[in-house]
Formats: structure tokens, C-alpha cells, sequence
């Protein structure tokens, strides 16, 4: 591996996001954990991002310098259109008025939209480059149940966003191809990453009773209703299922749980520290999503990194971190009949279990975050450079 330790140049980083750890989904920990390895690479950088209930508005964690915006954020586990508008207006005001101690060599955007057009007017008035990211949802066509009636409006105002960017990057090979069926502009891949070292598990154990776990957010992209519609047909099996999380659908899931007579089967411990996720991970023994969308999904490199076994949707970016029969199984989002067939495999037969997971932790290794930090540096340094 090829990590950049040693920076050709010290930069100064702006990072725009509008969803940043304890809040948000998977783009937010991958905007972290790539902040975190620039600054031990001696970069300085700073993350404007959403301020939500008592968190602090200005914070240093281990170098990296956080400012949180006003943005009217409800929820920690959603950001409501409101609340992106909010971002979007405290972080322009931010950049363009009240940056002035920081003047950054290069911005980098998560997410093209909402985060975008921030970039643009922060480019033109510090009159440095901005590299985006693209992650799912901010790309048309994408994530259509959660994105499809906004990008009915927006889509005409974002060609620009994406043209004017130094460079753009991917996070899947899926996301890149569905960029370009609107967008006209050279994409480049930089697979997500983990902090493999800090997450992978040194001490895989089988489990009297078979742990499954899902982790994420509960709303329609996620299909929890084909996790309870599955556990119900392998409800002669020994195995108990968590589901971590929280949003708009948990009430309605755990109803189905209750009317399948599951509920002694299955907790639901509600929204969790990243830190709680990864523990109940190495306690558990098959990560399940069914997903009906996904770029590149963290959870799920996060998962193997803890010795889980992947039972995953062909959607999106899932494919690319599974190899079939070997750390998990892949089916289309609905095939009840296809998740209960391989699930019967793994639940009855602790070696091949045992011999999965294993192969999982292995396979997480090529996700380092630390190869992927190197990564954008360089891709960094050569925009920089070329001003």
C-alpha cells in the first residue's frame, strides 16, 4: 500500500458538509475519518458543517477544526429539506463573511447537492480551486425514492456545480456511472474507506445464537420492511436480529415486527454512537441490508472490517464489496426466497459461518481509510499544483 505520510506540500483544506458525526448518515463518518488522516499528515483543516441541539459550535478533536452553523436541524438522523436550505445559507454566509482567519489552498465538497453551490461562491471569493464528492444521493436518477420530487426542481441549476469543479469524485463505480448519464464531466473513483485498523476484529467467536444486525437509518431507501418479511421466514432457525437506528419508518417496522410475532427476536436499540455501532458489531455475526439504493456502503465495509457476513441487496455500490459464497451473498432487494436460502446455509452450518466472517476482516483490509486519504491528497496536490 502507498499511504501518503509524508505531504510534497502543506495545505490548508476547507471541508463543506452538511451532515458531520454524531449527526448524519454514511457521508458524514467518511468526511471525518479522511479529515482526521490529513491532519496526522500535517494538513490543516476545517469542517464547516450543521450545529444540532447541545453539540458545541466550534470544536477541536485531535487536531481537526470543526465550525457548526445555525441551519434549523431537527433531526439527528435526517436533514430535512428546511434544514438543507438552512446549511446551505449559514455555510455561503459563513465562507463569503466570516472565514477570514482561514484561507484555504483547495475546498472539498461532500455532496454536490445541497453542498455545491456553497463551493462555487466560496471558490470564486477566495478564488481557490474545490474538489466534490459524490455519494448517492446528490446524483440524479440515484436514489429516486428519496431524491426523485426535489431533483425535479433542481436539476436544471446543478450542471454547473458539477463544471466548474477542479475535479470530481466518486465513491463507487455505480455512483460515477450514474453521474454521467446527466453530467458531461470527467469522474474519477475513490472508494470509501474505514479506520480498518481501529475497527477490524482481532477475535472472531462463534455464537450460541447467531446474531444478525442491521445499522442505519429507517426510512424507505433502506427496505427494513424485506429484513421482517425474511427473519419471518427463517423463524424456525435459532438467531436473534438488532436493528440499530432511527427515522421515519420505525414505528411502522416495528409494527410488522409485532404482527409477524417476532418482537422477543428482534430490539431495537434506537439511534447509536458510531463507537456502540462497531461493539455491537463485533458481537454479532452477519450484517443484513436489503437496500433498495446504495453508493458505496460504509456500514458495510465497517461490518467486514468486524468480521461480519455480508447479506446484501445487488443494489447500487453493494456489489463491489462482496465476492459471492466467500464474505457474503448477494440478492435482489426483494428476493424474500433467495435471502432465506442463504441464510439457512449460514445459520446451520457454523463452520462455513465462521469461515465467512473470517474472510470478511480480510477483505476490509483493502478499504484502509488511510489508502483512501492518500488517495484524495494526491489528487489534491496535483489540482493545487496545477493553479
Amino acid at each position: 500500500m502507498s499511504y501518503l505520510l509524508i505531504p510534497n506540500k502543506i495545505m490548508k483544506i476547507l471541508v463543506l458538509i452538511h451532515e458531520f458525526p454524531p449527526i448524519g448518515g454514511g457521508g458524514g463518518p467518511i468526511a471525518r475519518d479522511l479529515s482526521l488522516q490529513w491532519v496526522k499528515a500535517g494538513h490543516q483543516v476545517r469542517v464547516v458543517t450543521a450545529r444540532f441541539g447541545d453539540l458545541p459550535a466550534r470544536e477541536n478533536i485531535d487536531g481537526l477544526d470543526i465550525v457548526r452553523l445555525d441551519c434549523n436541524r431537527t433531526e439527528s438522523f435526517r436533514a430535512k429539506m428546511k434544514a438543507m436550505i438552512g446549511y446551505v445559507t449559514a455555510a455561503s454566509k459563513y465562507c463569503l463573511f466570516d472565514c477570514k482567519d482561514f484561507q484555504p489552498d483547495l475546498i472539498h465538497v461532500h455532496f454536490a447537492v445541497p453542498n455545491g453551490p456553497v463551493a462555487m461562491l466560496a471558490s470564486r471569493k477566495m478564488k481557490v480551486p474545490y474538489v466534490i464528492t459524490a455519494h448517492l444521493g446528490d446524483i440524479p436518477g440515484a436514489s429516486p425514492e428519496k431524491t426523485k420530487t426535489w431533483f425535479k426542481y433542481i436539476q436544471p441549476f446543478t450542471p454547473p456545480i458539477w463544471k466548474n469543479a477542479a475535479r470530481i469524485v466518486a465513491v463507487s463505480q455505480y455512483s460515477r456511472r450514474m453521474a454521467l448519464n446527466s453530467y458531461n464531466v470527467p469522474i474519477d473513483v475513490i472508494p470509501n474507506g474505514i479506520d480498518y485498523v481501529k475497527i477490524k476484529n482481532n477475535s472472531i467467536e462463534p455464537h450460541e445464537i447467531p446474531e444478525i444486525v442491521f445499522a442505519g437509518r429507517f426510512v424507505p431507501q433502506k427496505n427494513l420492511r424485506q429484513i421482517v418479511k425474511t427473519l419471518s421466514e427463517i423463524r424456525d432457525l435459532n438467531w436473534h436480529a438488532t436493528l440499530i437506528g432511527d427515522g421515519q419508518e420505525k414505528d411502522a417496522v416495528f409494527n410488522e415486527v409485532k404482527s409477524a410475532g417476532l418482537q422477543e427476536r428482534i430490539s431495537f436499540p434506537g439511534w447509536k454512537t458510531p463507537e456502540e455501532v462497531i461493539e455491537i458489531f463485533h458481537n454479532s455475526d452477519i450484517l443484513f441490508m436489503p437496500s433498495l439504493t446504495e453508493g458505496l456502503p460504509v456500514t458495510g465495509i465497517q461490518g467486514m472490517a468486524s468480521g461480519l457476513a455480508l447479506m446484501l441487496s445487488s443494489a447500487g455500490g453493494n456489489p463491489e464489496i462482496v465476492t459471492e459464497g466467500m464474505n457474503g451473498f448477494i440478492h435482489e432487494p426483494d428476493d424474500t426466497d433467495g435471502y432465506a436460502v442463504d441464510f439457512r446455509k449460514l445459520l446451520t452450518d457454523p463452520d462455513l459461518l465462521l469461515k465467512i466472517r473470517k474472510s470478511s476482516v480480510s477483505a476490509a483490509a483493502a478499504f484502509d481509510i488511510r489508502e483512501t486519504a492518500a488517495e484524495y491528497l494526491k489528487l489534491f496536490e496535483t489540482v493545487v499544483s496545477s493553479q
